[in-house]
């Protein structure tokens, strides 16, 4: 064997191991003589080689409240997520590691009348894990969820344009919308609209946490933990290799990294990236880094003073150095937002001008437009919403003095930050992961009427734009429609954008899986379904 074989068979079990990434891989393949195609292959069966069954993985996350809930529609961060929906449950579709809409409980889905109406069929056999079968009318119970009159979901605003859900037979469910949309299978995947159980008087069981996922829930502590073990009869036979999951709520990060150093956890969420060369030392964790949708920012409600004022909020806009945010804080893993939410590798994504950089001139200027000569506001600001919440608005703090802006930062507790502060307060940290399309992120958090619009902007030719373009097929229409949407948000809308964020976690080691999605944190939200333990 010669030394660049030798290299190549190490790299491959690098691989197996998740500690070598594809492009790595596919440079050292080529120069010892391999194909672009067979270098692929081999590291797609190398990164997939030799899953063990078993094992009970442990994983120690930033999110988790006391008031957290089992009721979808209110799921608010990564712990509901990947606990309560990822490891327990499944939705119409989801979204694989390319980025596309794939069938998940559904077996196919068709659009009819110019995307006006959806067909989808459902998988055959597949059950909820007290046995019952799964049918069309959980599916209707399950959307019907969503959309009362009173309904506080986050979905509610993301199914605003369905007009009528129907059952045909048991394995055949019929949306249809008040227009086309070439986008609706992507909304069919979202996390806040898992298939619950039917109930004898229609309404969706998401009280006894009754789903149809790769593992059944055993106990749910909100704020603490949420333990679950496999489900024997999981439809997806090459998912789901563990016989037990456990999930922490551990909000301090050094305690989060401790634990996994220490082994009591297998998984590290929201690595401390001022302490990540420690961790890359220890030859029994691997660092996983993903570029998905997400991004760490600031909202301020547009309609409490003085952020009523467009001059105000641009002004506010140009007073933070976000190179300087992003080199300090985030040690470079993302790139600077330009109050654009929407992430440049989605579809129609455009850069928004002209770009807010730090320009204390420019920041003076408008706040003189406004008719002021100072400004001084409070920030509200917890790591809960993103790790580092805190350090960047202290150098924010710093950086707006010289804009004639007092920018006086509240530490909020952590516990309970997403039910008492976001959507509560002026102006707050948050923490958008993104969506796959701009529909998707518009309608979420954008539209007038979304439950989650935490700026509470309300833009008319915003709103125009957004039902139009959702059902707009001519390709260079819809994109200019998207663009001025974008363009609206940023000039006018109460974002502060301060990076897109990479996701950057840690992990044991003999932690496997194979291509990563990127449209959540977490493999997509679904790491307990997709990984397993190579040892």
């Amino acid at each position: 064997m010669t030394e660049t074989e030798q290299k190549l068979k190490q790299a491959a079990k690098l691989a197996g191991r998740g500690k070598i990434s594809r492009r790595e891989f596919t440079q050292l393949a080529l120069a010892s003589g391999l194909t672009l195609a067979a270098a692929n292959t081999m590291f797609t069966t190398a990164a997939r080689a030799e899953p063990k069954k078993g094992g009970t993985f442990k994983l120690g996350l930033a999110h988790g409240s006391t008031t957290d809930s089992m009721d979808p529609g209110l799921y608010y961060d990564q712990f509901t997520g990947t606990a309560l929906w990822g490891t327990l449950a499944n939705s119409l579709t989801e979204i694989d590691a390319a980025g596309n809409v794939v069938p998940d409980l559904a077996e196919s889905f068709e659009p009819a009348d110019g995307a006006k109406k959806w067909v989808f069929k459902l998988r055959k056999g597949v059950t909820f894990h007290n046995g019952k079968p799964v049918t069309a009318d959980d599916v209707v119970a399950s959307f019907m969820h969503h959309r009362g009159a009173d309904s506080k979901s986050a979905a509610k605003s993301l199914l605003d344009p369905v007009t009528s859900i129907k059952a045909d037979g048991a394995e055949t469910v019929i949306f249809e919308l008040t227009s086309g949309n070439a986008d609706f299978p992507y909304i069919a995947s979202d996390y806040h609209i898992p298939i619950l159980p039917r109930k004898d008087d229609g309404t969706a069981d998401w009280e006894s946490g009754n789903r149809t996922g790769p593992y059944v829930l055993e106990k749910f502590e909100p704020g603490v933990s949420c333990t679950f073990n496999k489900n024997p009869n999981y439809f997806k036979s090459d998912k789901g290799w563990f016989d037990r999951v456990e999930f922490l709520a551990i909000k301090d990060v050094t305690a989060r990294t401790n634990a996994l150093n220490t082994g009591e956890t297998q998984y590290l969420h929201r690595a401390d990236l001022k302490t990540l060369d420690l961790l890359k030392q220890n030859p029994n964790v691997a660092i996983f880094e993903k570029t998905g949708y997400g991004h760490y920012i600031y909202v301020m409600n547009v309609t409490a003073k003085p952020f009523d004022n467009q001059d105000v909020r641009n002004a506010i806009k140009y007073s933070l150095d976000r190179e300087e945010i992003l080199a300090k804080v985030f040690s470079g893993y993302g790139s600077v937002g330009n109050d654009n939410p929407i992430a440049p590798t989605v579809k129609f994504a455009v850069d928004p001008q002209p770009r807010h950089v730090y320009d204390p001139e420019m920041a003076k200027s408008l706040l003189k437009k406004a008719g002021l000569e100072s400004l001084s506001f409070d920030l509200s600001v917890s790591d809960a919403a993103f790790t580092g919440a805190v350090d960047a608005a202290l150098l924010w703090k710093e950086k707006a003095k010289a804009c004639n802006i007092d920018v006086n930062v509240i530490r909020e507790p952590d516990d309970g930050y997403w039910d008492n502060v976001w959507l509560k307060k002026p102006f707050v940290a948050s923490y958008w992961a993104g969506r796959p399309t701009c529909d998707w992120m518009f309608t979420t958090a954008y539209a007038a009427d979304a439950a989650w619009n935490d700026t509470f902007w309300k833009n008319p030719r915003f709103n125009e734009l957004l039902v139009a373009a959702r059902a707009e097929t001519d390709e260079a229409k819809r994109a200019a429609m998207y663009a001025e949407m974008q363009q609206l948000v940023h000039t006018d809308g109460g974002l502060v954008n301060v990076v897109f964020n990479n996701f950057v976690d840690a992990h044991a080691a003999n932690l496997g899986h194979g291509e990563t999605a990127a449209n959540w944190p977490m493999d997509g939200m679904k790491i307990t379904e997709r990984w397993w333990f190579t040892s």
